[in-house]
């Protein structure tokens, strides 16, 4: 017995893959390892060797597995033809992928391209009214501020005037002789009717008119709105009180 009757015979230099190795190997059975597979059993669609013919499928309609083959061949070779042209039609769709890949980020880019420059413009205009807001805001500032600077000035003069009648009239009445008292009783009287008839609060509240200062914001809904941010409301508060 020839221990290589069931080797492959392999061109020098050529190499075979495995699953061509097992289609030239002589098929045994599985079940009875020293038996060639010769039958085909068309009821069990297994193909067998002839002791499993006699042991399990001998009712069976079974036929030679050659004859079988051939048919079965086509049909293989059916199926194969089906799968090439999948292959063929699946690898026509692959190229889309790609394609519409870089379409669609193509696509988004413009549209971040349109969202930046959207919110550029829109950035730009919101510090333009918020320069402008500030603006309006200073002006506001400044002229409340020369507003009380003056009328501070004005009450700062007349307490002064007071402050001097006050001293010169006590320095009289301490050290003046009866000639000096007869001589500025009566100017020193005007002067002090000139005086009284200064009415602080009101002078006051006639160089400070009253002024309240709000800030309305702006909302998303605010579509006709001037200014992006808000708007600068001026109003009235209670005056100045002592």
């Amino acid at each position: 017995m020839k221990f290589t009757a069931n080797h492959v015979q392999v061109e020098i230099g050529k190499q075979l893959q495995k699953e061509e190795i097992a289609l030239k190997l002589p098929a045994t059975c599985d079940y009875h390892k020293d038996e060639e597979i010769k039958v085909f059993c068309l009821e069990c669609k297994l193909a067998i060797c002839m002791m499993c013919f006699i042991k399990s499928h001998k009712t069976h309609d079974c036929s030679d597995i050659e004859e079988v083959s051939g048919d079965l061949r086509k049909q293989v070779k059916s199926d194969a033809d089906k799968a090439s042209e999948l292959m063929k039609k699946t690898g026509e769709v692959l190229p889309r992928f790609e394609k519409e890949m870089n379409d669609l980020i193509n696509h988004l880019a413009g549209i971040e391209g349109e969202i930046n420059t959207a919110a550029d413009k829109l950035i730009a205009a919101i510090q333009r009214d918020r320069a402008k807001l500030l603006s309006e805001v200073e002006s506001i500032k400044l002229k409340r501020v020369k507003q009380l600077e003056t009328a501070k000035q004005e009450v700062e003069q007349h307490m002064t005037a007071l402050e001097s009648f006050k001293r010169y009239s006590e320095t009289l009445l301490s050290s003046g002789t009866a000639c000096d008292v007869t001589r500025s009783a009566n100017s020193l009287h005007d002067r002090a009717d000139e005086l009284m008839m200064f009415d602080v609060i009101g002078h006051v509240d006639s160089s400070l008119p009253s002024l309240g200062v709000s800030f309305l914001s702006t909302t998303a809904l605010d579509a006709d709105a001037g200014n992006l941010i808000g708007s600068v409301i001026e109003g009235l508060f209670d005056a100045l009180t002592t």
